[in-house]
C-alpha cells in the first residue's frame, strides 16, 4: 500500500507566535503515526519559487494522512500556523509501483 505524505513550503513571519504550533504537532503527529522525513534543512530551489522552511510528513496510507489534516486537533492548530506563517501545503499519494 502506498504512503501518504503533507508537503510544506512556509516562510514564518511571527517566530514566537509560530512556536506554540510547533509544540503542539508531535502529539496529534504520534496519535496519526506520522513520521517527519524533512523538517528544515539545506535545499536549493531549482525551480519555481520556494519559502524558508521545507516540510515532509509521512504517513502509513494517503487516507491517514487527510485524517490527520482534518482532525479538530490540528484543525486548531492550523489556525495558529495561519496566523503567524504563510505556507503551501499538499497531501499526496506516495508511489508505490515498479522502479526504473
Amino acid at each position: 500500500m502506498a504512503k501518504g505524505y503533507w508537503i510544506g513550503h512556509v516562510k514564518v513571519n511571527n517566530e514566537e507566535g509560530y512556536k506554540p504550533y510547533v509544540a503542539a504537532n508531535p502529539s496529534i503527529f504520534r496519535k496519526f503515526g506520522a513520521r517527519i522525513v524533512v523538517r528544515g534543512g539545506k535545499f536549493e530551489c531549482t525551480e519555481g519559487q520556494s519559502r524558508s522552511r521545507n516540510v515532509v510528513i509521512e504517513f502509513a496510507d494517503y487516507a491517514t494522512a487527510v485524517a490527520c489534516y482534518r482532525s479538530p486537533e490540528y484543525q486548531a492548530n492550523l489556525k495558529i500556523r495561519q496566523a503567524n506563517a504563510i505556507s503551501d501545503m499538499i497531501i499526496v499519494e506516495g508511489y508505490d509501483g515498479p522502479q526504473p
